[in-house]
């Protein structure tokens, strides 16, 4: 536990910080935006897994959450969560971690973009005894699951048939993630992933009401496309995630701002190694993930980028230019020597994630940071499956 107003520097590293002010500034304006644009907002809480966050991100919106795992769902249903989105393809072997999230009390709605799995998922929810919500999953274009409402319409409608006519399932709707935005290397360039994620789920709407089957939620998002969607007509809600925390990956894409980065790992300096010009520090693959997702428009990014005044990189760019398994070695780019005499060993260092949900699921607990750097809370997080 930690001491009344502690300061980060006396924890043990590494750890993973998390500034209040910066997580309440970014929950306040995504749920204005979603308000603006007359959305619901379901968060998605496969980012941050914690209940404390998830109460902040839901507050003053209708109170429905998105998970990635059902470990997850069971956690948030035991802190009182009442309506979660499983946002992950339902493998009917699951029905029963399903059946005892739902005798919680909760609403649990499955996703499936496969009319096998619909069937199976039916006759063991009534095997059961139970009825299950299931959405159909549509690819708008991230080409990771989900019918194509182009060229795989008559699919679509079929799997709608299927879930509509059990008794065990209800036909909720059509959901999509565009994740294609997190290669967009402009703002122009998410806005037109933006619209044809909208495009692409309403068009799948479009196709089941059409041939006479419900479908009352259209669910769209994705952070970059949440924020500058230029019109979500026809989307009734919407599932940003990662706004909460934000990370180097969504910097450099313009999805949020170095000031509005939220998470950061405590490192400690544990060695100079000046045959090869690298600072080593205790923040390694695992403490970071070995995520190089922003390596796609940025080089000198590797595995995390220093904190320096301010809440912005250094104005040298240090970075973390190799991990091993509890080793970050701290470089600059271009091979320049690094200011040794900043960073002797015992020193620490904060660290910038590349993707803060590989990064934060390294960790078990968020120290939660005031405006002056005193830690005021610990928050758990659920890890696992």
């Amino acid at each position: 536990m930690i001491r009344a107003m502690e300061h980060f520097d006396s924890l043990p590293t590494p750890a993973l910080l998390l500034d209040r002010a910066i997580l309440d500034s970014n929950c306040r304006l995504m749920g204005a935006r979603m308000a603006e644009l007359g959305v619901r907002l379901r968060p998605h809480m496969k980012t941050a897994k914690s209940a404390e966050v998830a109460r902040l991100a839901t507050a003053g919106h209708f109170g429905g959450i998105t998970v990635s795992t059902l470990k997850e769902a069971h956690y948030f249903a035991e802190r009182g969560f009442t309506d979660i989105l499983y946002a992950v393809g339902f493998v009917p072997s699951k029905i029963g971690d399903a059946a005892a999230i739902q005798e919680m009390g909760d609403e649990l709605i499955l996703l499936t973009d496969n009319k096998a799995a619909a069937a199976e998922t039916a006759i063991r929810a009534a095997r059961l005894g139970r009825r299950f919500p299931m959405m159909i999953e549509i690819d708008t274009g991230d080409k990771r699951c989900g019918l194509d409402p182009e060229t795989e319409a008559d699919e679509i409608v079929d799997l709608g048939r299927v879930i509509d006519q059990s008794a065990a399932l209800e036909l909720r709707g059509v959901l999509t993630h565009a994740g294609q935005s997190y290669h967009s290397a402009s703002v122009d360039a998410i806005k037109v992933v933006a619209e044809a994620e909208r495009a692409g789920i309403v068009r799948a709407a479009e196709l089941l009401r059409a041939a006479g089957l419900p479908c009352p939620v259209v669910s769209a998002g994705s952070t970059p496309t949440a924020r500058y969607a230029e019109s979500l007509d026809g989307i009734t809600e919407m599932r940003p995630g990662v706004y909460m925390f934000g990370d180097v990956d969504q910097a450099l894409i313009g999805s949020c701002t170095w000031d509005h980065i939220a998470l950061t790992v405590l490192a400690s300096v544990i060695g100079h190694n000046r045959r090869t010009g690298r600072i080593i520090v205790d923040a390694g693959g695992l403490a970071m993930s070995k995520d190089i997702g922003p390596a796609e428009f940025d080089g000198a990014t590797g595995y995390g980028t220093v904190m320096g005044a301010g809440g912005m990189p250094r104005p040298d760019r240090m970075y973390i230019a190799a991990v091993s398994q509890e080793h970050g070695q701290l470089a600059l780019p271009g091979g320049a020597a690094p200011p040794w005499e900043e960073f002797p060993v015992g020193s620490r260092v904060r660290i910038f994630p590349n993707h803060a949900c590989m990064t934060a699921a390294a960790h078990d607990r968020y120290y939660v940071l005031d405006r002056d750097g005193a830690v005021v809370a610990e928050w758990d997080r659920v890890n696992g499956w």
